[in-house]
């Protein structure tokens, strides 16, 4: 049984978490459709800015010679 409370992280924690990495390392999030969802522990990731993708491949796309960015990536649910 879930938690009465539904949200994984709170601000407080979130700042905690991106105090660990530069200031000025670019941050993604993973999306798509509608809605919102929890988020998992924030990463490093290598991603390459494709800006001609479609809307629901996102801008950008797993690249190991790409820019390394942080990514915050949303919960994935399979109910």
């Amino acid at each position: 049984m879930r938690d009465k409370n539904p949200f994984e992280y709170t601000v407080g924690e979130l700042i905690k978490i991106l105090q660990e990495f530069p200031e000025d390392m670019p941050v993604v999030v993973s999306g798509y459709k509608s809605g919102y969802e929890n988020f998992y522990h924030p990463f490093l990731q290598k991603v390459k800015h494709l800006p001609e993708n479609p809307y629901f491949d996102g801008l950008f796309q797993l690249d190991e010679n790409g820019t390394e960015v942080l990514l915050i990536e949303r919960e994935m649910r399979y109910d």
